[in-house]
């Protein structure tokens, strides 16, 4: 089952859709939800009426669909109460952290990293990305997400992986030139962590098939960056799997139905693949010819991002951003 959200004058929420296997057409459903917030916090009520319509909008036998305009669709949770990013990918960590200098955690294969970010303002797939000040270091950051329903304190990995609702792609936009001070500080990033936007349609399991194994999504993120290629990673490779992740959060609370958990940036050892973000880019460059030739984003500078199946089938749509002048 595939869900977006319309945007809207009159929630922040938006409206709720079902969407069509192809991503060409759309229902609204507030018969059952207004918002994929609501959708989520009623699960069990909820998704078995709405895979219902799914399957007649497949078939062609909904008459009120409509054919959709991406510009029109917000992240699939434009708001939401809890958003925490992880850090899957050991490779993406050596390389950022030996870009600011900063020493390997003892804990870096053992224990998730992950920090909280704020939730009360996504950005849209195809929304304008805003920078106040470009020597603060725009760059993009491609990964793979859950939202989860209700999450008990203390839930054991593998029994974190039955609470995952819906699957997403995600930017993590960061501001590299503020990350390190910011740091040193000794109190997790903040001002480095602007505005996050998501693909526009989240999924259910069943829309992986056989790439959704082990807690981890086997397909490869593509990035382009200004048109061309930038990074083609297989997010399997996280070392961390998603219930890893989601037990982590809920370590000390309860997660809330609507909580979205982040991979961190799909990183590979294989530098064929290319890379999901400037900062492992301008690193590696750093590492094998001696020179950062890589700049941050400059205005006009666009980003886009996108998963496809075994069948080459966008599963997220894609995220499509410009960046701009604040």
């Amino acid at each position: 089952m595939k869900l977006a959200t319309l945007k809207s004058t009159v929630s922040r929420d938006g409206e709720l859709l079902v969407v069509s296997r192809d991503n060409k057409k759309a229902v609204k459903v507030p018969q059952i939800a207004n918002n994929l917030r609501e959708a989520v916090e009623n699960w069990e009520e909820s998704a078995p009426q709405l895979e219902a319509i799914y399957k007649k909008l497949n078939e062609g036998s909904v008459a009120d669909s409509f054919v959709i305009d991406t510009h029109n669709l917000h992240s699939p949770m434009p708001r939401t109460f809890q958003w925490a990013d992880g850090s899957a990918f050991i490779h993406h960590i050596k390389l950022v952290r030996k870009a600011r200098n900063a020493p390997l955690p003892e804990t870096l294969t053992t224990v998730p990293l992950m920090y909280q970010g704020g939730g009360d303002d996504f950005l849209a797939p195809t929304d304008d990305i805003p920078q106040i000040d470009f020597s603060h270091g725009t760059d993009f950051e491609g990964e793979v997400g859950v939202i989860t329903g209700d999450v008990p304190m203390g839930v054991s990995a593998e029994e974190a992986l039955k609470y995952i609702r819906l699957f997403v792609i995600i930017n993590d936009v960061s501001l590299r030139g503020l990350i390190p001070e910011e740091l040193k500080q000794g109190f997790g990033f903040f001002h480095g962590k602007p505005s996050t936007a998501f693909g526009p349609f989240a999924v259910t399991e069943d829309e992986l098939g056989e790439a959704w194994r082990e807690g981890r999504i086997h397909l490869p993120l593509e990035v382009k960056l200004n048109g061309e290629f930038f990074g083609n990673a297989d997010a399997g490779h996280m070392h961390f799997h998603f219930g890893q992740l989601i037990a982590h959060a809920a370590k000390t609370r309860n997660l809330k139905a609507g909580c979205i958990i982040g991979s961190g940036t799909v990183s590979n050892e294989d530098m064929t693949r290319g890379s999901s973000c400037l900062a492992e880019k301008r690193m590696l460059e750093q590492i094998h010819e001696g020179e950062i030739k890589t700049p941050f984003m400059k205005v006009g500078d666009t980003i886009e991002m996108e998963m496809k199946n075994n069948k080459g089938e966008s599963i997220f749509g894609t995220i499509k951003q410009k960046v701009v002048q604040a």
